[in-house]
Formats: structure tokens, C-alpha cells, sequence
């Protein structure tokens, strides 16, 4: 089966290659505007949206449906009332970064998968506590450019993970595939991975 995944993101692409999926990337086009409120029902209809726009757009370019499967992710932060995506800029970055500094967020990831069943979703959510930061040290890690493509401002998997205290929940939650569901949900299409030795 050609398994897609409609994300440019290269954490998720490195993910899917360090579990050993063979796969290829085509990024969706998919509208994410919404006035949806709610984190977990938001990431489910954006990871849905991606995921269908991708497998309707391979079907009319007459892949078979029986043959494809096309994986859909999306992940946003919440804090208190308000729900977190990726800074519009450095500005917005630094504002983020303050606002959660000693505090605990809720990052919520979710997981679509378009097959000729329709569209299954499902979510993930961690909390994550971050240890204060200076100004200095926002400003420096801002300067680095990695926070402005990330939802939240931050990367666990980078530099930044010297700053997070405690991770309750997935850890791949929070770059941005939940990796146990992931797996279930292909596996349920007779998907599943090369085991690769690492090295």
C-alpha cells in the first residue's frame, strides 16, 4: 500500500523514517482556517482536513483507492484559555515563551488516516512544565530561528530541552506524532514498518 504523509514537517518525516515506514511526503493544501475552540476537537479536523485534501487530490489524479493511505497530523498548545500555534514572529515568539516560562502547557496532537474506509482521527495530548527563563535565554534561543515554524515557539527535541522540567504524557506528543497511535492506526491497515538496525 503507498502510504503518504501530508506534512512538510521534518520532524514528522524523521519520525516515520526512524520507525522504518516507507513512505513518501506531499504536503496539503488543506484550509486550516477554523473558529473552532476547543484544542482537541481543533487538531482532529485540521489533521483531517490535510489528510483528506491529499487522498481526494490522488484519486483525481487516478490512484488506486484500494492503495493508498495518507497520514494527516496537526498539533497546536493550550494554555489557560488560550490555544497556541506557531509564532506569527519573533515579536509573537517572545511573547509565547514568556507566557510559559515556570508554567505547564497542554500540547495537543492529532492524527488523521484517509484509506478508502474514510478518515480516522484521534488525539494526543501532554503536559509539559518548562523551568523559568531569563529574558536573556528567550532571546537567545529565539535569535537561533528554530521556535518560528513550531507550535508553542519550541522544539523538545532540540536545544530547548534543556528548559522543560517535566513531560507528563507522550513524548512524541510533543514533536508532533504520537507515535503509539500512529502505529495502531497503520497497523489496523496492514501497515507496518521495517525494523531497522540503528547505526
Amino acid at each position: 500500500m503507498r502510504l503518504i504523509l501530508a506534512s512538510g514537517s521534518q520532524r514528522r518525516r524523521e519520525l516515520l523514517k526512524m520507525c522504518g515506514y516507507d513512505y513518501e511526503t506531499i504536503v496539503s493544501n488543506a484550509d486550516e482556517h477554523t473558529d473552532e475552540k476547543d484544542p482537541e476537537k481543533l487538531v482532529r479536523i485540521l489533521s483531517e482536513r490535510k489528510a483528506e485534501e491529499v487522498y481526494n487530490r490522488l484519486i483525481s489524479e487516478g490512484e488506486a483507492a484500494s492503495n493508498l493511505a495518507v497520514l494527516g497530523s496537526d498539533t497546536v498548545v493550550s494554555f489557560k484559555d488560550e490555544i497556541i500555534g506557531k509564532p506569527r514572529d519573533c515579536e509573537d515568539a517572545e511573547r509565547i515563551l514568556t507566557l510559559l516560562s515556570g508554567k505547564t502547557h497542554t500540547v495537543h496532537t492529532g492524527v488523521a488516516l484517509a484509506t478508502e474506509r474514510g478518515v480516522r482521527t484521534e488525539c494526543s495530548t501532554t503536559r509539559v512544565t518548562f523551568s523559568e527563563l531569563t529574558k536573556d535565554e528567550i532571546r537567545a534561543y529565539i535569535a537561533s530561528g528554530e521556535p518560528l515554524d513550531k507550535a508553542g515557539a519550541y522544539g523538545i527535541q532540540g536545544p530547548f530541552g534543556m528548559f522543560v522540567e517535566r513531560v507528563e504524557g507522550n513524548y512524541f506528543t510533543v514533536i508532533g506524532m504520537p507515535l503509539p497511535i500512529m502505529y495502531r492506526m497503520l497497523r489496523d491497515e496492514g501497515i507496518l514498518p521495517t525494523m531497522r538496525r540503528q547505526g
